[in-house]
């Protein structure tokens, strides 16, 4: 596995790096690569490792989950500096939302998953791209609406951007891959893309550390940076670990979890220097599904 330890942050900031991880279940061993990526890297450049709690979801967010995450971050050996959760941010969300929809990019869609997979006539990274439906549509008041971005026009009013991997190099934002976005769902106050940007600036980070499989996703954060007037820091998006089925570790597939090696006995500091090496436990690899 490549790190990258050369530094293109020219502001004379200090490095902060983060690991975001969401309360909603058992870490893996994906999630302590991750973390271990973003440890080193503020560590190698004299900087600040950040431990964010993504709780946005209030049904699937649990107590226990996070303390189980820090529990599991020690057990690795990584020091890190905690900052408010998602949870503490709503404010911040409703704000930046109002702000995009003053400014004519936000508009209202009822439509429901299956109706835009039934209807979608392209695929982009997170699955049907929505073809617009409601965007010239008169919605009933009560109607549950979520907010989308009109990636079209926030496009032509920023103009061509650019973005930098420290692995991949520099990128031209295409923000159209995914379609117009969902920003703010029916029943929460902010989706995604919309929150890590916006937590990404407040914890002052410069450089996102994450894994592969959310490479795409940077070009839909370059170009809210740009509406929001946001920093624009370096991304690092780094191989994935891979189960013996080749696909990438998830919680919702039921991937053997940091805890149960924690349970067993298993040396957590030792494992974090197997992860450094690319040296992962048998059945285990590293790459991109």
């Amino acid at each position: 596995m490549r790190i990258c330890r050369e530094s293109r942050d020219m502001s004379g900031q200090m490095e902060v790096t983060r690991f975001a991880p969401s309360p909603n279940g058992p870490l893996h061993l994906g999630h302590a690569l991750s973390a271990i990526v973003a440890h080193d890297l503020a560590a190698a450049r004299g900087g600040r490792f950040v431990l964010r709690i993504e709780d946005l979801d209030p049904v699937r967010s649990r107590a226990e989950y996070a303390a189980q995450a820090r529990a599991d971050l020690a057990w690795l050996g990584l020091g890190w500096h905690e900052v408010a959760p998602q949870s503490a941010r709503h404010a911040a969300y409703a704000a930046a939302a109002a702000r995009l929809g003053d400014e004519g990019l936000l508009y209202p869609c009822a439509c429901s998953r299956s109706e835009i997979a039934a209807v979608a006539t392209a695929s982009g990274p997170e699955g049907p791209i929505y073809p617009g439906s409601c965007k010239e549509r008169a919605l009933a008041p009560e109607a549950p609406v979520a907010w989308r971005l009109d990636v079209a026009e926030a496009m032509r009013r920023t103009g061509p951007l650019t973005w930098h991997d420290e692995l991949a190099g520099e990128q031209d934002a295409d923000p159209a891959l995914f379609g117009d976005v969902v920003l703010v769902p029916k029943e929460a106050p902010a989706a995604y893309h919309l929150a890590v940007v916006l937590d990404d600036a407040a914890d002052g980070v410069t450089c996102v550390t994450r894994g592969a499989d959310l490479f795409a996703a940077s070009h839909v954060h370059r170009l809210l940076q740009a509406l929001l007037d946001l920093p624009v820091p370096r991304w690092h998006h780094h191989p994935l670990v891979l189960g013996p089925d080749g696909d990438k570790l998830a919680k919702t597939r039921g991937s053997p979890s940091l805890a149960a090696r924690r349970a067993a006995g298993e040396d957590g500091t030792a494992l974090a220097q197997r992860l450094r090496k690319g040296d992962l436990p048998a059945g285990f690899s590293l790459g991109v599904p």
